[in-house]
């Protein structure tokens, strides 16, 4: 599927739900499931591979896993890139792309820092340049890691969605203020779901138009593995 098949499905006429992998066979469960794309997890990634969430991943290793990811599936996937790796916009476009992947994620937050939002907005505005419509960007904003407040969200996200991000993520946002940030922001809203909840049912009903899972999934499988071992 291209970036713009990928892109369609975020404007419905279904909310559009992508649980993560973080390896090839975790995400031959999810589309043999029938989830029409997969998102890898940046965390679940760098762990399986032996590093931990954070940026901590050498890009190369990180590309490398999120090549043999799509290519064992035969859905879109977009990955989770954290804050970019430090790597000029057109070489991540670059190296992205020659993973298979047809979107990607990036966050405002580093070294649990919120970043200048205008800062970020240049970055992605330079990824999207280097991209075209190749790639369907999902801005993460951190706001609600830090925080912070709803007004800050908003700004952040309108301002990501004017350099060109395709849908804004703002992490852990109340459920009960997704309504007041999808109609602020506008365009698709991302939010994040969990085994023990909030479910997607629970996101979407709140305006809610993508949802994802994070390192949830892996989190609660690596649980499910402690309790049975004996």
């Amino acid at each position: 599927m291209t970036a713009a098949a990928f892109r369609a499905l975020h404007h419905g006429p279904q909310p559009l739900i992508i649980p993560n992998a973080w390896d090839p066979v975790s995400a031959r469960v999810i589309a043999d499931a029938g989830f029409p794309a997969i998102a890898t997890s940046s965390g679940a990634v760098a762990r399986v591979i032996g590093y931990d969430d954070g940026q901590l991943t050498p890009p190369a290793e990180m590309f490398a896993a999120v090549h043999r990811i799509a290519a064992a599936v035969g859905v879109p996937v977009t990955a989770d890139l954290e804050a970019g790796y430090d790597l000029p916009a057109k070489e991540f476009v670059d190296r992205l792309l020659e993973t298979g992947a047809v979107g990607c994620n990036l966050e405002d937050s580093l070294n649990d820092q919120l970043q200048d939002p205008a800062r970020q907005a240049d970055y992605l505005s330079e990824v999207r340049a280097a991209a075209g419509a190749d790639l369907v960007i999902n801005a993460r904003v951190d706001t609600f890691l830090f925080g912070g407040t709803i007004e800050d969200a908003v700004t952040r996200g309108r301002e990501y969605r004017r350099a060109g991000a395709d849908c804004i993520y703002p992490i852990f946002a109340p459920t009960s203020s997704l309504p007041d940030l999808a109609t602020a922001i506008g365009g698709p809203i991302n939010a994040h779901a969990k085994p023990d909840g909030p479910t997607p049912a629970d996101l979407i009903a709140a305006g809610a138009t993508r949802i994802t899972y994070g390192t949830s999934l892996h989190n609660a499988l690596m649980q499910v593995l402690r309790e049975l071992l004996p």
